[in-house]
Order: C-alpha cells, then structure tokens, then sequence
C-alpha cells in the first residue's frame, strides 16, 4: 500500500492524465475474452492486486506479490493524504445521493480534506460531456469514479485524455462501503481470502460472476502445469 501510494503522489506530481485499475480475478477473466478491457488493464498507469486469488497465482507462478493491495483500503488512505497534503478529490458515481453522503462522511473523518465535487451521473454516453465538464472545472487531483467494473474502467479509459486529471481510479462498491450503504466484509474474513462470498451472501445475483473464480484457479494451475513440463 505504501508503495502504492507514492506512486500516485508521483503522478499527480507529474500532472495527468494516469489510471490506475484495482485487478482482481475476474479482471484477468475478462480481459481474456474482451481484448478492449485487457488493453485498459494493460495501458494502465498502475494496476494494483485487489484480491487474495492474485496472491495465490503470483505465488504459484512463481511471482509473488507482497500484500492485496485493496482500492477499498486506498480510497480511505488517499482522503487522508488530501487532508494532509491539500490534494483536491473527486467522487464520481454510485447511486444518487450515495457520493455526497460518502464525502460527508470522509470530511469528518479526515478534517481538511478537499473534496472538490460528488456527483453520481452515469456511465451512459449521453451524460459524458457534461460528468466530463463538470470534472474539468472542478480540476481534481485524484478522481474516484464508481461504476462497476468494467464500466468505470472503460469510462476513465475513454475520457482521460479530455478531462486530464493526474490520477483516475475505479472504486467499485468503495463509495458505497464509506456511505454505510453496504457492509464490507470482516476483516478476518477480508485477510483469509473470503471477500468475495461475504459480498455473494449479500448479494446473491452476484453468482454469475463468480463462476470467474474456478476458472481462474484453473487457468493458473495449467498455466503452472505447463511451465512445468517444459522445464
């Protein structure tokens, strides 16, 4: 996380525009099959490992990763870095009313914060000129935007170069997680990999997606397989 986080304060040193993508298994199942997704993840600024299943590849694949590095952890992390550096946020998506509510909530949490804009528009293409207006003249440093992946991913994907923010992320649910609209999981069960079916037992019409899971694990065990054959 450290790690993470000095690397965005580079960027918005730097000035924008840069994306950073939370990739979790489901990620790499999709950017199999939609190769406009996988150029996304690929193109990246930086792409952090959101999920315990990419510590299990990494380290079978002979790879490792220190630690999940969590957008849902980063977010929290990044309002304290605006209260105690003046960096300027943004929070776009989830649904109305839930982006106000969460930078409500981060402003008593991190006293100083500058949050410069909260707004749930949407992904459709008919409201992006004016989320993008609406951003361009708020001139955030970091932008949240909470549409669901891959939405949120393709949304950040197409409009950064108009918008030129130094650092977009796509936070999925963590708006949601800030506003009390949803419960994250506990942390034990966040620390033993079990995220996901604490999410499934909220939300059960999430099955679907889940199915990314197995496949993943089998992917990763003939990948491993493979390579092991041809040592």
């Amino acid at each position: 996380m450290g790690e993470a986080l000095a690397h965005i304060e580079q960027m918005i040193a730097q000035g924008g525009p840069h994306q950073v993508v939370t990739v979790n298994p489901e990620f790499i199942m999709r950017a199999q099959e939609d190769a406009h997704f996988g150029r996304v993840l690929e193109e990246a600024a930086l792409a952090i490992p959101d999920g315990q299943g990419l510590l299990w590849a990494a380290r079978v694949l002979g790879r490792p990763l220190r630690e999940r590095v969590a957008g849902s952890d980063m977010a929290p992390a990044l309002a304290a870095l605006s209260a105690a550096r003046g960096y300027r946020l943004y929070l776009l998506g989830a649904a109305p009313g839930v982006a106000e509510c969460a930078a409500a909530i981060l402003s008593e949490r991190h006293p100083g914060v500058r949050i410069v804009g909260a707004y749930a528009g949407s992904p459709s293409l008919a409201e992006e000129e004016a989320i993008v207006a609406r951003i361009v003249a708020a001139r955030p440093d970091i932008l949240f935007v909470a549409y669901g992946a891959p939405a949120q991913d393709l949304w950040i994907h197409r409009n950064q170069p108009r918008m030129r923010v130094p650092v977009a992320i796509g936070v999925g649910g963590t708006l949601d997680f800030i506003a009390g609209v949803r419960k994250r999981a506990p942390v034990w069960m966040q620390r033993r990999g079990l995220e996901w079916l604490f999410r499934l037992l909220q939300e059960p019409r999430r099955w679907r997606r889940m199915l990314a899971l197995p496949r993943f694990a089998g992917r990763v065990a003939c990948t491993r397989l493979s390579r092991g054959r041809n040592a």
